[in-house]
């Protein structure tokens, strides 16, 4: 066996150490909030160490490992807002103020992909400047409305399923990820969870384009 074929052998069971390692981690944590009864609640704070996050994409472990400079398996705020992001399986209705993080918007349009139904709502001004990732997600054929009065949308909230909020002050770009001061709740909590769901839906009604174009109704 030559050298090269033993040092690909050991990185690639150096990977799936790392990556059957984590998703221990990950299960038995679901496993425990599942088991105690009580509603998931995590609260998360950026700014993040950058990290390689292609194995949050994968489907099945890479067969070669990641070559790439960044650090690898390591659990930071950011894979565990990507995580419970990633845990969407039916329903995403995104309630974003500045949207230009390219890997978050890679994570919503992985889940358009795979069928989840995505609403978002944003900021009629923040939707246009450089770099936003509006455009790509009105691309990709997922639902985006904007707020259409006359000061700004400054939400920052996602509701995964109906029963998983993500909020807090972080808005989704670069920026406030990997440097800003910035803070994340994480909540399963119905009492929490239910208040959101209402307000993204009276948004989402309010800022109908058909409902706009026609005006309000003749008496």
């Amino acid at each position: 066996m030559s050298v090269i074929h033993s040092v690909k052998l050991l990185g690639i069971g150096i990977l799936v150490a790392i990556l059957s390692l984590e998703g221990l981690n990950w299960l038995y944590f679901r496993l425990r909030q599942r088991c105690s009864g009580r509603p998931l609640k995590e609260v998360l704070f950026f700014p993040t160490t950058v990290t390689c996050i292609e194995h949050l994409f994968q489907p099945h472990p890479r067969v070669s490992p990641c070559l790439c400079r960044l650090p690898h398996g390591l659990e930071t705020p950011f894979t565990r807002l990507l995580r419970h992001l990633l845990s969407a399986r039916f329903t995403l209705d995104l309630c974003i103020f500045a949207f230009s993080s390219q890997e978050l918007c890679r994570a919503v349009l992985l889940l358009h992909r795979q069928g989840v139904v995505v609403r978002v709502l944003t900021d009629k001004d923040y939707m246009a400047i450089d770099g936003s990732q509006i455009g790509s997600l009105r691309k990709a054929g997922i639902a985006v409305r904007h707020e259409t009065g006359d000061f700004h949308m400054h939400h920052k909230f996602a509701v995964a399923d109906r029963r998983l909020l993500i909020t807090g002050s972080l808005n989704w770009t670069a920026t406030a990820v990997q440097g800003n001061k910035e803070n994340v709740l994480v909540t399963e909590d119905a009492a929490f969870v239910r208040p959101f769901l209402r307000e993204f839906e009276e948004l989402w009604d309010a800022n109908d384009p058909a409902r706009l174009s026609f005006g309000p109704a003749l008496s």
